[in-house]
Order: structure tokens, then sequence, then C-alpha cells
């Protein structure tokens, strides 16, 4: 399993925002320079940031800002901003088991309540750190 690279984008586009933002106007092309990833994709991904309330984007060149505190925006936020998990859900359950089968008949009892407790201990961790936790280690080796 493996988590897209999205959210990493994301909160190096954070970073930048943060540390950038009086000296340079923060663009999707400024944005791209920093992270080496094609333009599009961070205006993909500062759209979904954008939709979830957690940045404002000017249109045009405008440039890119944080509309609250640092310390009030988690991992779990920009998590849920950008990657595309079906209904809630980290684990996706493939379909139909063979209910013929006495694995496939059971498979969803034995590990439904494991995996939801799973999923709930990686909410809790993304929820324990802000924006304010990263960028302030960032600006300390910058």
């Amino acid at each position: 399993m493996q988590i897209s690279s999205r959210f990493t984008l994301a909160v190096h586009i954070f970073a930048c925002i943060e540390v950038f933002k009086d000296e340079y106007k923060v663009t999707s092309d400024f944005l791209a320079g920093s992270t080496n990833v094609n333009p599009v994709i961070v205006r993909k991904i500062l759209g979904q940031l954008k939709a979830a309330g957690l940045v404002e984007v000017a249109r045009g060149s405008g440039g890119a800002a944080i509309p609250k505190p640092l310390n009030e925006i988690s991992f779990l936020d920009i998590y849920n901003a950008v990657e595309c998990i079906g209904n809630g859900e980290l684990f996706h359950f493939h379909e139909n088991p063979n209910e013929n089968c006495p694995v496939g008949k059971n498979i969803h009892a034995v590990l439904d309540d494991r995996l939801a407790r799973v999923q709930k201990a990686m909410e809790d961790e993304l929820s324990s750190i802000t924006l304010e936790d990263v960028i302030g280690d960032a600006r300390k080796l910058i």
C-alpha cells in the first residue's frame, strides 16, 4: 500500500506558500519550480485544497495564500483534501469474494474491524500533526 505523492506534494506546496509569501507571488509556476512537478499537477492539487477551504487562489497570476492559522490545518485535513479514497475508506476491499469458499464467505468478518482500526489509528496520527509543526521544522533547516 502506498499513499500517492499528492499528499506530500500538498504539504510541500503549503510550505512554499508560507515560507515565500512575503518575497514572491506564489503561483503554480513558482510551486512547480520548487516541487519539480508539472504546473498542471500543481494547479490540480491547489484546486483540491481550495475546494476544501485550505488555500485561497487568486485567478491568473495572483498567487496562493493560506487562509487560516497553520496550527488549524492538520495532515488529516490535507490528506482528506487530496487523496481520493472511496466512501472515506482507506482500504478498498476486493469485489465479490467467493461465497462458496469458506475463506471467501468469511473474509469480511475477519478483516473489516481490523482494517477499520488501522484506518482510525492512521487518521488519529494524521490529526496530531499540523502544518505549524512541519513548517516550523522546515524553517529551522532553511
